[in-house]
């Protein structure tokens, strides 16, 4: 596999219809599955707002040995929400002013989702491309997995309106990325070099005892007994370029909660028996939803949501990156293994 560098699909009847303001404004569709999608027009977090409170101590990573790798970071869901990335990179000392890499060795593994509801989402690939050149060039390195939205941008841009089936009725990407948060201003700079960057993602790796996935689901089983053959299975199928084949992929990326409820751990289980690593961490569902903070997409059971830190769940099986940034969470860098 080649290295380089959420939420759910909301559909209904006739997608292939042209989205109006109208249709904007209104409240979000019954999805398929039971899956529940982020509101779409959430407001822009500023960037006083995301470093309101927010130290700045640029700290060096934790220094590592000379002869092994440097320390290990994750990144949750970015939503296009570049400033608020950029300041949570240089909080953990991976970046300067001028977002250069500065962490050396470094190992910085980003779980998905860059682009949708926020306002740069290609400012925030550019980055993440930029970031994965300098941090090899310093003997570490910065990758990334594939996220549903990676599918649904890429799905957007290759097929357009062409119709494929869904559960709700006839869909296309198109108007699913619309639906889903998609900003027009990003299908207007996105380039092909962006699209083959993010055709080439994997969508599992193991880093250090982590298994690390962008959705907290077991859909990955379906698409091969180890790693690699996911990994193979997903660039496959992107490279192949069937829309009904894409779709069918994309969909399998937006399940969610497999590890929250009863029966969670014994799916995290599941997983890491497959694949290896001793736990899940992944994206893709706000914490605050896990949590139980916020009961409804659009916000609607109060203020901003409080998220201190990556949540540990599912018999400590599961670790939860998305900081809920859409909905004025937190934008999550993490060290892993977790201190405590």
């Amino acid at each position: 596999m080649t290295q380089g560098a959420g939420q759910g699909p909301v559909v209904r009847g006739m997608l292939t219809m042209q989205v109006t303001p109208a249709d904007a404004a209104a409240p979000p569709y019954a999805a398929e599955d039971g899956y529940t999608p982020t509101e779409r027009n959430l407001p822009v977090i500023g960037r006083a707002a995301a470093a309101a409170g927010v130290p700045h101590p640029g700290q060096e990573p934790q220094a590592a040995p000379s002869d092994g790798p440097g320390p290990l970071y994750v990144v949750g869901d970015v939503h296009g929400y570049l400033d608020e990335l950029r300041a949570a990179l240089r909080t953990e000392g991976l970046i300067d002013e001028q977002d250069r890499w500065v962490a050396g060795t470094a190992r910085l593994w980003f779980l998905g989702d860059f682009t949708d509801r926020g306002p740069d989402g290609v400012g925030v690939i550019d980055l993440v491309m930029r970031l994965s050149a300098e941090a090899a060039a310093a003997g570490g390195y910065c990758k990334a997995l594939m996220g549903n939205h990676e599918l649904l941008l890429i799905g957007a841009k290759r097929f357009g309106d062409t119709p494929v089936a869904s559960a709700a009725g006839t869909a296309s990407f198109h108007a699913a990325w619309l639906l889903n948060g998609g900003q027009r201003t990003d299908m207007e700079r996105l380039q092909d070099h962006h699209v083959q960057w993010m055709s080439r993602l994997d969508a599992i790796a193991e880093e250090d005892g982590h298994l690390l996935v962008h959705s907290d689901t077991t859909e990955y089983l379906d698409f091969g007994d180890s790693i690699e053959a996911v990994n193979d299975r997903v660039t496959e199928t992107l490279h192949r370029g069937d829309a009904a084949e894409c779709w069918e992929l994309f969909r399998k990326f937006t399940k969610r909660f497999a590890f929250r409820d009863q029966g969670g751990s014994e799916a995290a289980r599941r997983l890491l028996g497959a694949y290896g690593g001793g736990r899940v961490v992944h994206g893709h569902s706000p914490i605050p939803y896990l949590t139980g903070q916020v009961g409804s997409e659009d916000g609607e059971d109060g203020g901003a949501p409080v998220v201190e830190g990556p949540h540990v769940y599912a018999d400590g099986l599961a670790i939860a990156m998305d900081g809920g940034v859409t909905m004025a969470g937190r934008m999550l860098v993490t060290q892993l293994p977790l201190a405590g």
